[in-house]
């Protein structure tokens, strides 16, 4: 098992930090205590194992170093990553979100001496540090970039697409980033040794695509799809949902579905098919 160990400023990122790193297959606990270090690190999760331990920890967090000591005691492998940032940026990140700053207290009442006062606990963290990110001047897309770029696994795509099936007749998916239409195209319904098929068989798939509209149309999405990925990814999106309909949803969009999969498959994205309505009555 080998565990990343996030800490850091509050403001410097660690949220967008640990959110990309889920995205990208760790397995992610926020705001651990550090004496549940070694015993978190020992269990056995499906992907790399993510902690953040900062300052909310409050007195615990100076037992941060005592307890990476003990993971080198018990063999574990870790890296300890540090967050850090400016101090005016830190505070314009604050008055922008409005939020409380955790070591705001009686002692420390004011935003700045709070800042102050973690700069100075996390001095001895930043400097046993194997890797410290200042995100001075990343925005959350940057940060996020930076994330994937720096820590991805082995065969992750930073955007799956979800290819989605559906009947108009049984409503909209919701979760659909993009929606096309191809009630226009014609119907393998209307045909009786296709009625009862569905577009995940050939004679169906054939018919539909027999059709020179259906080739093109097809070919259109595709264009526009492949078109538009790259900016999905620089935004940060990490799932596009794209889906097809048709009267019932198992005939034509079915059959669009299968061939935007074959087609979408070249540009080595995961791809996720999933026809909503194909079993419901029609």
């Amino acid at each position: 098992m080998s565990v990343l160990v996030v800490s850091g400023i509050s403001g410097a990122g660690k949220s967008v930090f640990l959110k990309t790193l889920e995205d990208i297959g760790y397995y992610c606990i926020d705001n651990l205590p550090p004496a549940l270090l070694v015993s978190v690190s020992k269990l056995n999760v499906n992907g790399k194992l993510a902690v953040v331990i900062d300052v909310r920890s409050n007195e615990l967090y100076d037992t941060l170093l005592s307890e990476i000591a003990n993971l080198k005691k018990e063999n574990i492998e870790y890296t300890l990553v540090f967050l850090d940032c400016d101090k005016d940026t830190i505070l314009s990140r604050y008055k922008y979100t409005r939020r409380s700053h955790p070591l705001i207290s009686q002692k420390y009442p004011t935003l700045e001496s709070a800042i102050d006062y973690e700069y100075e606990l996390c001095k001895r963290v930043r400097n046993e540090a194997d890797i410290v990110i200042d995100t001075t001047h990343f925005n959350p897309v940057q940060l996020r970039q930076y994330v994937i770029d720096a820590f991805k696994q082995d065969g992750y795509k930073n955007l799956t697409i979800k290819l989605i099936s559906f009947g108009y007749k049984n409503g909209l998916p919701l979760e659909a980033d993009l929606v096309y239409d191809v009630r226009c195209l014609p119907n393998p319904f209307y045909i009786a040794e296709l009625k009862m098929n569905s577009g995940l068989d050939d004679n169906v798939y054939d018919y539909v695509f027999s059709f020179n509209q259906s080739e093109v149309f097809a070919q259109k999405i595709f264009d526009f799809i492949k078109y538009a990925l790259p900016y999905y990814v620089e935004e940060g999106k990490n799932e596009l949902v794209v889906a097809i309909g048709c009267t019932s949803g198992r005939h034509r969009s079915v059959a669009f579905t299968r061939y935007l999969e074959n087609m979408l498959m070249e540009l080595n994205h995961r791809i996720i098919t999933y026809h909503r309505d194909i079993d419901k009555e029609f």
